[in-house]
């Protein structure tokens, strides 16, 4: 009888244990993404004009996305790898060419977004929730606007800056997935 009882009690303690570690493993990886994210967001060179992203897969990090200036690109690598938890960075990061007319469009671009309605807000504090990409006369809007009216504001914008080829509307509507 003694042995059955034990074994009940070893049992219901490591079923205990694994769903104790199922759940903490979320939690864990939610906060490791956090410090990811903030690392990312508080680069001193990253801006309006740059786009990260990253995807964690246990311990190894994958950052993407488009920056203007190299530094930032080595930074993000950096600063990630010395995040606790974080055993491999792997850096996708394609650092835009210099190229004069791109600057040009960017300039005009941010312009034109930003003075369009009310989209001025998104323009506004260290990050802003809209990033204008060009690379080869090509515009790319990424980030998080509060409805898909300012979406297609930020886009059409977008679409009449001259030497402009094509624009691309990445933009998510907050809350939606």
């Amino acid at each position: 009888m003694r042995s059955i009882g034990s074994k009940l009690v070893v049992g219901i303690s490591a079923l205990l244990l694994l769903t104790s570690m199922a759940v903490a493993f979320p939690n864990d990886q939610q906060a490791l993404s956090n410090q990811v994210r903030k690392e990312l967001v508080t680069l001193p060179y990253y801006g309006v004009f740059d786009n990260l992203a990253y995807e964690i897969n246990g311990g190894t990090v994958t950052l993407t996305g488009q920056v203007v200036k190299p530094v930032t690109k080595s930074d993000a690598e950096h600063r990630v790898a010395k995040i606790p938890g974080v055993e491999q960075v792997v850096n996708k990061i394609e650092v835009l060419p210099l190229s004069p007319i791109d600057n040009g469009i960017r300039l005009r671009t941010y312009r034109a977004v930003f003075s369009t309605g009310g989209l001025y807000r998104y323009a506004m504090g260290a990050v802003p929730s809209i990033h204008i990409i060009v690379d080869s006369g090509h515009v790319t809007l990424d980030g998080v606007v509060s409805s898909k009216e300012d979406s297609e504001l930020a886009y059409m914008a977008a679409n009449r800056v001259p030497g402009v080829f094509s624009v691309t509307n990445n933009l998510r509507i907050e809350g939606s997935k």
